[in-house]
């Protein structure tokens, strides 16, 4: 049989990367000569077979037609005598269009490695317009590799405007939408995805809640960079920094959704914005299916992140509360999270990238000191019903209201 290496094994290998997964094209073979061979069809749409020893991917050279709208309307031939160039070509960027054939020997026929050298995100063809869905993985492969140099070529940008206002990024199903931004959200520079998708203007036709904050003001003097939208992607990419977890990004990402609702005639004073906030983080969420881990933790920081900005002023019933809410007593690890979460907030403003921030710290011991309350003991007692949890709070707030205490007198000794 004729095998080729394809795609993002290819692209990845030559990167330096380490490659995990590695697709294969079959050229010049029919389904049923890959069956008499031991390959298991798995594909619905096209002949995409499992390897009967390795259970890498193998699929038939193909070509596409497009046939109706959206990113599913396509007519698919996988004939012996399609070559391996008509496979390459229907693929979305140079890049990832590049084949490496058994002995080595690496086939280009569309320019992607002088691409790769070059940083270049460029599209194959015209044919990348023909499916909305490439929109979404070319800004997912600009956040990936932005730490490496890469842009995106002046022509695709052009054809990713075209895309934008065309009207076929409807087709989008709330589930591949989510698919493309929790991938792009686990990349090294996620903020770029959405700078990608807002110079197109797709960020307003799929994204309205973060397109909306770009133009609203916020003060000055707490925010150099002024803009409320740039704030936000700030915002995410110093979360990026702290954490990999796709929730605290997430959180990140949304926080400040309700500075999108402020009248004009009150910028750039946001009161209340973390509340107002929550019923467009609930509707983002509902619309792309997201998860709820990500979710409840998006609704927590947009409801409380400016709490913890102002933990030092808060009184230890007020810590208790707020460690309530979070559900922090079986769910620990939200404290931790929310924590992250608002270092990306103060760090996410331009000329406070390495800011100091010690409330986290402080909203990290009030809980430990917290947490040390023997529950069990207090149940001893005998308490029944409502007394119970009534007598656990009065303890917590007393080992929060002790610490905070010996703080006031270490300041004061000092």
């Amino acid at each position: 049989m004729n095998c080729y290496l394809v795609g993002g094994a290819v692209r990845d290998e030559l990167l330096g990367f380490e490659v995990h997964d590695r697709d294969w094209v079959v050229v010049g073979e029919t389904i049923e000569a890959m069956k008499k061979n031991g390959f298991e069809q798995v594909g619905r749409d096209f002949p995409v077979f499992l390897h009967p020893k390795t259970h890498e991917e193998y699929a038939l050279a193909r070509t596409e037609r497009k046939k109706g709208s959206g990113y599913t309307g396509f007519e698919v031939s996988a004939s012996p005598d399609v070559t391996l160039e008509e496979d390459l070509i229907r693929r979305d960027l140079t890049i990832n269009a590049m084949a490496k054939a058994e002995d080595g020997t690496l086939i280009d026929p569309y320019g992607g490695k002088r691409d790769l050298d070059n940083r270049l995100l460029r599209h194959v063809s015209d044919a990348f317009v023909e499916d909305p869905l490439r929109v979404l993985r070319l800004a997912r492969f600009a956040a990936r590799f932005a730490h490496l140099g890469f842009t995106v070529a002046p022509e695709t940008q052009a054809l990713l405007q075209t895309m934008a206002a065309s009207g076929e990024l409807d087709a989008l199903t709330p589930e591949r939408v989510w698919k493309e931004l929790e991938k792009a959200l686990n990349t090294p520079s996620p903020q770029v995805f959405f700078e990608v998708l807002r110079a197109c203007g797709a960020l307003d036709v799929l994204f309205a809640e973060l397109a909306n904050l770009f133009g609203v003001p916020a003060p000055e003097k707490w925010h150099p960079e002024v803009d409320t939208g740039i704030h936000t992607l700030l915002v995410l990419a110093q979360a990026a920094k702290l954490t990999t977890d796709i929730e605290v990004r997430f959180a990140a990402l949304c926080h400040d959704f309700g500075k999108g609702l402020t009248p004009p005639e009150k910028w750039p004073s946001h009161h209340g914005h973390g509340q107002s906030g929550l019923p467009l983080i609930k509707s983002f969420c509902e619309r792309f299916r997201v998860p709820n881990g990500c979710r409840d933790l998006a609704l927590l920081v947009s409801d409380l992140h400016c709490q913890v900005h102002t933990a030092f002023e808060l009184r230890a019933a007020t810590l208790i509360r707020l460690f309530d809410k979070l559900d922090a007593w079986r769910k620990p690890e939200r404290v931790e999270k929310l924590v992250l979460a608002c270092i990306a907030d103060i760090r996410g403003r331009t000329g406070f990238e390495q800011h100091p921030y010690p409330q986290a710290d402080w909203v990290r011991r009030c809980f430990s000191e917290a947490r040390t309350v023997d529950v069990k003991a207090i149940v001893a007692q005998g308490l029944k019903g409502p007394a119970v949890g009534e007598a656990v709070n009065r303890a917590r707030i007393e080992k929060v209201q002790a610490l905070k205490d010996a703080e006031k007198h270490k300041k004061a000794d000092a």
